[in-house]
């Protein structure tokens, strides 16, 4: 039979499922009760639905009516603004005053409840199994999925899989007295025959909190050893278990995971996978695993399933500069699933498919594909999502008998998140159920072929990824560590560095290498006995040499046309980009910085050559000012002359980077003095920059002492401009020193100094810990805390206090300390022996400030310091008015939002702050008065990106200069003006 004879059955097929059922309603779309109305709202108005859904997703952390009926307000207005379906009851009874509004909060609360449970098959264990059973009377069968996904800790790990151990056990207790579906079994616990009656599905990032692409092996090994105890208690009851696929952060992880948990039970049929059809790769992934299941002669069993985290995907890709991995049009996913559908019944001897759509086209090409294909009916069943589709599950019920309902169980909490997921899905514009039952569509075209629909599709709708090109900046792709290629590249470069360790780095002054009478040394922090380099240490007669060169290059550079100078450094940028991996893993050795935080360092430094290249083009086209006639005033700049660029250790690329190519892009020239303790890095600017073929002595690199070289630069006549990155002390010192004017110093030194930060997040009553939570930890302890905008204060509303804490410490307790070179590793050590004794000097200061919360283990060798947690920190206390640059992290109660803001503006600094809320009342009040540079609302406090974040603050964190920043420019820049007087005996041109 030909194709389209075949496409014709399925179209016949799906219109008689929908023909039997074309009356009926799913109960979600059922104007009759308070969610169908609702939901008919919310596909009216695209705002309320965000706020509808937004409001869902905060409704269980509200604690007191107040709370309630305040976030109502919040959400959706006043009075007039609030749907009539909120406010009927209310308004008949003529309460809408103080009492009506906590009336209309019980009232929404009831329903919000009412619409999670439509979705939820219980609360509770004993709740679930009651529904079960009855759904089983109506023969139904039942897949049980535990709500909440990625956990924070070790003991939240536990207690999930102590709820699946008690869930098996409660249901084999009452799968006792239940009757196979689809008549008599020839083995006991089974339904239709052969399928097991006990079906759970699990989610791997549930079962190890730490679970993480970089640490891949270890990631995969502590799943299993976390499903263990959860397999056994399947097999004995010879129940099936399906590994969830969730985002594609997890997929390689996933994918493992069920290989060896097959071959480690090869003879176990009922353990099976599900896999998406919205991802690009299952084109791929999928053959292979059946391939392989061929080869290893291992029966498998995959539950296709189309995908639910579609809008998270295309976020998350677009963010970090990669190709979605998901297919963009709904159409293009619904043709995979069919193609995917058809490769599975293909390999049906070894695979046992699950179709889980509620889609009639899909669901009549699986059943047309297995009628061509001679699958028998035992290799196949359909499952549909408890609460939704009512009428699509009735009819496969009467179509083919074996219908099993996915259905998760839990607490409400976590649920919230899955109740969203699935609302946005059946309000989607492209929800097959919303064409078909709520908007009634015409039947033929929702049956449609979707390879033709895609193909129209993609023609309408072109894509929207934008490239970078000459004149527009896009920022570096960020890494991407489940892609084994980019491990296996870590782990190469890492070896090729301890190979050719340790290296002698000279200096770099007026095109040449140089040397100098003495050398010091450059050792791993995690193996002080490691020696990286060594190098050649400057001092004033070198830098004077330096200063000299730099002068004398200065006026041809200041003359070279601009375009000529980006191409320069976008030669640079290209270089860095070619040898990505590797400079990271100089970083990892040098510094301990971990493979994505040394990564993003790289990537930061490339954008930086980048945008500032572009910005300086921008900038160098003079701009006309006033419209008068007689007279043309025009705008421009010129660089201010020689720059010193005293840079950092703890972002000894990126920084250096952003300061030296601000100041080259410019037209200055440079002599750069890079940090003491990351020299190495360093000198990878030389090689970076003398391979995109910078001219002699526009860019010197003079490694040495900072109470040296530095102060001779801050004070030396020939430079016109500092830029400096660092310590507010060390920063105050230079500002003190740049403002004596030198004998023979012909102008006024400028200095852009950015310094340090106390940085505060804000723990809102109302926010979504299990967000806050993963990100703090990053803000805190990601490069053990070595960031200037690090995260060294929580300020948590005290009713939230103690759950935050019981949770946070849990979580700051499972990180792993350790070299930054193991991924398995979150924190690694701190930059030196100086640095570490500081940080425990310090943690002995807050031991007798606040309560300790929890002290971490550390290695016995390498400069590590512990994680220290300190609880009930008085804001005036030492360790949370002074930088402490480590692991070290002081909480702190406040009576309101109002007093948390106080207390987070309670310091000398303003870089950095964040806040955690779902109240849109408190985020707008922390974007008014919350003062710092960069204040970050529902996310980490750290990570800023180049042009998208542009970076510093003011107070004692600097002179609120903003490193990537659209003006970042005009502090190494010169204004001019030039007005001509364009009249000639009484006579202008016409401008």
């Amino acid at each position: 039979m030909g194709s389209d004879t075949l496409d014709e059955r399925i179209i016949a097929h799906g219109k008689r499922l929908y023909s039997a059922v074309r009356d009926e309603r799913p109960s979600l779309f059922d104007s009759g009760t308070w969610a169908g109305k609702v939901m008919e709202w919310a596909m009216k108005d695209e705002r309320f639905k965000t706020q509808l859904f937004r409001f869902v997703d905060v409704f269980p952390a509200l604690r007191s009516g107040d709370q309630l009926t305040g976030h109502i307000r919040e959400y959706f207005g006043g009075e007039q603004q609030l749907p009539q379906v909120f406010t009927a009851g209310v308004k008949a009874a003529g309460m809408l005053g103080s009492l009506g509004g906590s009336m209309l909060g019980k009232a929404l609360g009831a329903n919000i409840r009412s619409m999670a449970r439509q979705f939820v098959i219980g609360e509770t264990t004993e709740e679930a199994v009651r529904n079960i059973e009855k759904l089983r009377d109506n023969g139904f069968a039942c897949a049980v999925d535990l709500l909440g996904e990625a956990i924070l800790s070790h003991e939240e790990a536990d207690h999930y899989i102590a709820v699946y151990l008690e869930l098996l056990s409660a249901l084999r207790l009452s799968q006792k007295n239940w009757r196979p579906l689809g008549g008599a079994s020839g083995s006991p616990g089974l339904d239709w025959g052969d399928a097991p009656q006990i079906n759970i599905a699990v989610k791997p990032s549930a079962l190890y909190c730490l679970a993480d692409p970089r640490n891949f092996e270890g990631s995969v090994s502590a799943i299993l050893t976390g499903l263990e105890a959860i397999v056994a208690a399947v097999i004995s009851c010879r129940g099936f278990l399906c590994i969830d696929m969730e985002s594609t952060r997890m997929k390689e992880i996933t994918l493992e995971v069920y290989r060896r948990l097959k071959l480690a039970h090869p003879d176990y049929p009922f353990l099976g996978v599900a896999v998406q059809s919205y991802l690009r790769d299952t084109d791929r992934d999928l053959p292979e695993l059946l391939d392989w299941a061929e080869r290893q002669e291992i029966p498998i069993a995959i539950r296709l399933v189309k995908g639910a985290y579609w809008d998270f995907e295309i976020i998350r890709a677009e963010q970090n500069g990669w190709e979605p991995p998901v297919w963009r049009l709904k159409s293009e996913t619904d043709a995979a699933f069919e193609r995917q559908s058809r490769l599975i019944l293909e390999h049906h001897k070894i695979c046992h498919f699950a179709c889980a759509s509620h889609n009639f086209r899909s669901i009549a090409a699986v059943l047309e594909f297995a009628e061509e294909l001679s699958v028998p009916t035992d290799r196949f069943e359909f499952q549909v999502l408890y609460g939704m589709a009512e009428p699509v599950k009735k009819a496969l019920l009467h179509e083919t008998g074996r219908v099993r309902l996915y259905s998760p169980y839990g607490k409400m909490v976590p649920g919230m998140g899955y109740l969203v997921r699935r609302l946005l899905e059946n309000t989607s514009n492209e929800s097959f159920l919303r064409k078909c039952f709520a908007e009634q569509d015409e039947i033929n075209r929702l049956l449609e072929n979707p390879a033709v629909t895609a193909e129209r599709d993609q023609e309408q709708k072109p894509s929207r990824v934008v490239k970078a090109s000459a004149e527009h900046f896009r920022n570096e792709p960020g890494a991407d560590f489940t892609r084994n290629e980019l491990r296996e590249e870590f782990r190469h470069q890492l070896a090729e560095i301890r190979r050719h360790i340790p290296i002698t780095v000279p200096l770099f002054i007026n095109g040449n290498n140089a040397s100098a009478k003495e050398l010091f040394v450059s050792a791993n922090p995690a193996n002080p006995d490691e020696i990286i380099g060594r190098i050649h240490l400057g001092g004033r007669t070198e830098a004077e040499v330096a200063v000299t060169a730099a002068r004398a290059a200065f006026p041809a550079w200041r003359d070279t046309p601009v375009t000529a100078r980006a191409t320069i450094l976008q030669k640079a940028a290209a270089a860095a980009r070619r040898r990505l991996v590797e400079l990271a893993a100089w970083q990892v050795l040098e510094i301990g910085k971990q493979w994505d935080q040394a990564y993003a360092d790289v990537a930061e430094a490339i954008d930086f050559l980048e945008f500032y290249s572009r910005e300086a083009v921008r900038l160098a086209v003079p701009q006309h000012l006033g419209n008068l006639p007689g007279e043309l005033n025009l705008s421009s700049y010129e660089p201010c002359g020689v720059a010193a660029v005293i840079a950092p250790w703890n972002f000894p690329l990126a920084i250096s980077c952003g300061m030296t190519s601000a100041a080259l892009s410019a037209g200055n020239c440079v002599v750069y003095k890079p940090a003491s303790l990351t020299p190495v890095t360093g000198h990878q600017l030389v090689e970076i920059f003398t391979e995109a073929g910078i001219p002699p002595g526009v860019f010197n690199y003079l490694p040495g002492l900072g109470s040296d070289i530095g102060d001779y630069l801050a004070e030396h006549p020939g430079v016109d401009l500092i830029a400096f990155t660092g310590s507010a002390g060390v920063g105050l010192e230079i500002c003190e020193k740049a403002a004596r004017r030198q004998p023979d110093q012909r102008g006024i030194k400028r200095v852009i100094c950015e310094m340090g930060g106390k940085n505060a997040v804000i723990i809102d009553d109302d926010a979504d810990l299990d967000e806050a939570i993963p990100h703090l930890l990053q803000s805190a302890f990601g490069f053990q805390g070595q960031k200037c905008s690090a995260c060294s204060r929580v300020i948590i509303l005290e009713k939230i206090y103690p759950e935050f804490t019981q949770r946070f410490v849990a979580a700051a307790a499972a990180l792993t300390i350790g070299p930054a070179e193991d991924p398995a590793c979150f924190l690694g050590p701190v930059a030196d022996q100086l640095q570490q004794q500081k940080i425990l000097e310090y943690i002995e200061t807050g031991k007798k400030e606040g309560m300790l919360l929890y002290e971490s283990a550390i290695p016995a060798a390498g400069y590590y310091v512990p994680i220290v947690i300190l609880g009930d920190v008085k804001p005036s206390g030492t360790v949370a008015q002074e930088e402490i640059f480590g692991p070290v992290l002081s909480l702190m109660r406040a009576r309101d939002f109002k007093e948390a803001l106080a207390m987070a503006n309670g310091t000398r600094y303003a870089l950095t702050g964040s806040v955690f809320s779902r109240s849109p009342a408190n985020l707008e009040l922390a974007s008014r008065e919350f003062r710092v540079g960069n204040l970050y609302l529902n996310r980490g406090c750290t990570g800023a990106m180049v042009e998208r974040q542009p970076f510093g603050g003011f107070g004692l964190s600097g002179g609120g200069t903003k490193a990537g920043g659209s003006d970042y420019l005009l502090h190494f820049l010169q204004p001019r003006v030039v007005t001509h007087n364009t009249v000639r005996r009484g006579f202008a041109p016409n401008e």
